[in-house]
């Protein structure tokens, strides 16, 4: 199945780094839409349906835990399941994201293997445009 993925960072390279991740993690047949900011996001929701949200917490405008809040409180957007990606780890900051709603939470760098785990526990498998490396590669940010 193909999907349609919201990538939310206010870095170029970040997105490109996703967008990478995700062909390199099967999803490389998904439709990928792109905002640099949560304002700027929440604009493209309103004209595209999405299957998924990936989005940055660190975000001029409004960062991604604000977001993930007027996502989660908006009906049209409220099912959209959200994950969170961060270089902040402690349990806490998690803890505060998974409470408003995210369904996941990642921590850069990831490897791609790790990202596919983490989508298809909440979106499913993807059609596999291309196969995950058996090697370790890590991005870094």
């Amino acid at each position: 199945m193909s999907y349609s993925i919201l990538i939310v960072d206010d870095s170029m390279p970040m997105r490109t780094v996703l967008k990478r991740s995700l062909a390199a993690a099967g999803y490389g047949g998904s439709r990928i839409l792109e905002a640099s900011n949560g304002k700027e996001a929440l604009t493209v929701l309103k004209g595209e349906w999405v299957d998924l949200i990936m989005t940055d917490y660190n975000m001029p405008e409004m960062n991604g835990l604000s977001f993930l809040k007027t996502v989660k409180t908006e009906a049209l957007f409220k099912e959209i399941p959200v994950i969170v990606i961060s270089t902040e780890g402690n349990d806490s900051k998690i803890k505060e994201f998974i409470d408003t709603g995210a369904a996941g939470y990642i921590t850069k760098p990831f490897t791609p293997e790790a990202l596919r785990d983490l989508i298809v526990s909440i979106i499913g498998e993807a059609d596999y445009e291309e196969s995950i490396d058996d090697s370790d590669n890590e991005f870094d940010f």
